[in-house]
């Protein structure tokens, strides 16, 4: 056997070798893809596994003040209102009891500014918006909100039926919210809205006829008619386009995200979020439908 035949006898041999070993090669990445935790599981989204802004506590940031249904009483820390229960019952499917949740205040126009967070998430009737999630995350939805639409009690448009009849009004709304996109997209008022920078400022503006109506999401436009505006009413309710979906907001790819999903989630399937919502939203099927 000359040298020659002898490398060609040794080929396929070799050959052989090499469909052997790339094969183990295949079954070392399938041993090392099955155990890729991409899958977020219970047992990650535990105190002990998670980056929270400080160790060992979930820091929940919402505004102030803070009003019912979502507030009660300007506290979060008392569990009360929809979104005070709701922090709390996020934190309880992360394994976070009472004592172990901090609440901060964000303005609401600080809370999708780009940027690291000083909180692990925000609950604060925070709209997902395309151009918000560029920026920063949100979980997925746990409301859905129509727009609302407060009048003087004493106003032309205190019976108004329909969108079309509030196209001559002069609409105050507040600033960077969905509430004046859905205004400009909705209504399309011949007049441009007035826009104020805070709630408050708002709801001055109906009380000195300043503007013929106010915009706000409806579980709010019912609470400033008990609270704020006696004088004024809930003329009715309307769909914005696209939806006005709230999320929990979080800072851009943070690591807790895929567990407040999860969280939330297990909060809708168990029944448990649709108890905390009738408990604190259910005045919002009230408001007449504005088409």
């Amino acid at each position: 056997m000359t040298r020659f035949r002898l490398v060609l006898l040794l080929i396929p041999v070799l050959a052989m070798a090499f469909i052997v070993v790339g094969c183990g090669s295949d079954d070392s990445s399938d041993d090392s893809s099955s155990t890729d935790t991409t899958t977020t599981t219970a047992s990650t989204c535990s105190p002990d596994n998670l980056d929270t802004f400080s160790e060992g506590v979930l820091t929940i940031g919402t505004d102030s003040p803070g009003y019912p249904p979502y507030i009660e009483d300007n506290d979060p820390t008392n569990g009360k209102g929809f979104e005070g229960a709701l922090g709390y019952a996020i934190a309880d499917q992360l394994g976070f009891n009472k004592s172990q949740v901090e609440w901060t205040t964000v303005p609401f126009n600080s809370s999708y500014a780009p940027g690291p967070k000083k909180f692990d998430f925000d609950l604060n009737q925070i709209s997902i918006t395309p151009a918000r999630e560029k920026v920063v995350d949100f979980s997925t939805p746990y409301y859905t909100a129509n727009q609302a639409v407060l009048v003087n009690k004493d106003s032309d448009l205190a019976d108004v039926t329909n969108l079309e009849g509030l196209k001559d009004a002069t609409i105050g709304v507040q600033v960077g919210t969905t509430s004046l996109d859905a205004v400009t997209t909705a209504i399309e008022p011949s007049n441009d809205p007035k826009v104020f920078n805070n709630s408050n400022d708002v709801v001055s503006a109906l009380k000195q006829d300043q503007v013929d109506a106010i915009v706000v999401d409806l579980p709010t436009a019912l609470f400033l008619q008990s609270d704020s505006l006696p004088d004024a009413k809930v003329a009715g309710q309307f769909q914005a386009e696209g939806g006005d979906e709230w999320g929990a907001l979080l800072a851009k790819d943070s690591s807790l995200t895929k567990c407040v999903d999860q969280a939330i989630d297990t909060l809708d399937s168990d029944g448990i979020l649709d108890e905390i919502t009738e408990q604190w939203m259910s005045a919002s099927v009230e408001a007449p439908e504005l088409n």
